[in-house]
């Protein structure tokens, strides 16, 4: 009796997870053949073969191949996270920066706690920084909506190559886990915002560190920030607004702290640098040209 594409993509999925990526491909191309040959309409299951023989052809560095299949699959189906992030890390191979760019914020649309996406778009805005300059973001392609329904569809993983994970980068531990993580990481930064409120800016911090090692959020590094701004322990108010920069290059909150940070520093140049940075994103910010005139008279 013929091996059913299930059965196939079973079988495909024993040979990924051996390392075997051309005996795997093999095995969803068959699979894929006999979803076509018997003119089942199944979208679903196609687009997760072709998402899976994609995760192969990434593998094994045939990143053109890989791009081809995941956008094939998401023609199928939309907004799918596993082939959207293994396009755009061919896309990054293949140094095509600008649409690795688009394809891991729009992962960041249908899920925002995938970090190998935050990580993408990190790595992708400093290679466009350096390859188009400050305007950059003038030549990107646009970045499509992702609509309601494509943000919970994808919430459970699928069966393939690196289920439950990214193929780029996996967070730790079950889903069941890291969902955990995220709650009991926003339960901490609440509780240090509330410590803030009272004054209590050595213990907020304690609260906010914890949180940051279960999970790594914009909001917590420069709430952070802020409490060692009020400690005046300012290298480490610095090394926390780049930290968040790092996950939001245009945080308002992070440019400004970093600002107060510098200057108390007396890094004068860098504060105002950041200065002019948040101004370019926020030209009426009241707080931001104060200081800036403050510094002009350093």
């Amino acid at each position: 009796m013929a091996a059913s594409p299930s059965a196939l993509r079973r079988a495909g999925n024993e040979e990924f997870r051996r390392g075997q990526y051309g005996p795997a491909a093999e095995l969803y191309t068959r699979a894929l053949e006999l979803l076509e040959a018997a003119g089942e309409a199944a979208a679903e299951e196609r687009s997760l073969l072709l998402s899976n023989r994609a995760a192969c052809y990434l593998k094994d560095g045939a990143c053109s191949l890989c791009v081809a299949d995941c956008s094939t699959a998401l023609q199928l189906v939309p907004f799918g996270v596993k082939p959207l992030l293994r396009r755009a890390a061919a896309y990054e191979a293949l140094e095509r920066y600008r649409l690795a760019y688009v394809d891991y914020k729009t992962v960041l649309q249908v899920d925002c706690t995938i970090q190998a996406a935050h990580d993408g778009v990190n790595r992708m805005t400093k290679a466009l920084l350096e390859k188009d300059g400050v305007n950059w973001r003038q030549k990107l392609p646009p970045i499509p909506t992702v609509p309601v329904s494509a943000q919970t569809r994808w919430s459970g993983p699928a069966g393939g190559p690196g289920a439950n994970a990214s193929p780029v980068a996996a967070p730790s531990g079950e889903p069941d886990q890291y969902a955990a993580d995220r709650e009991r990481a926003r339960t901490l930064k609440e509780e240090g915002n509330e410590l803030v409120k009272k004054g209590n800016h050595k213990k907020a911090v304690e609260k906010y560190s914890e949180s940051l090692k279960l999970n790594q959020e914009c909001a917590t590094y420069t709430n952070r920030a802020l409490c060692y701004l009020t400690l005046k322990q300012y290298k480490e108010a610095v090394q926390d607004c780049t930290e968040a920069l790092r996950l939001d290059p245009k945080n308002v909150k992070a440019l400004y702290r970093r600002a107060q940070a510098l200057k108390e520093l007396k890094d004068y140049k860098s504060s105002i640098a950041d200065i002019k940075s948040l101004l370019k994103t926020e030209p009426k910010n009241t707080a931001a040209l104060r200081l800036l005139q403050e510094l002009n008279r350093t």
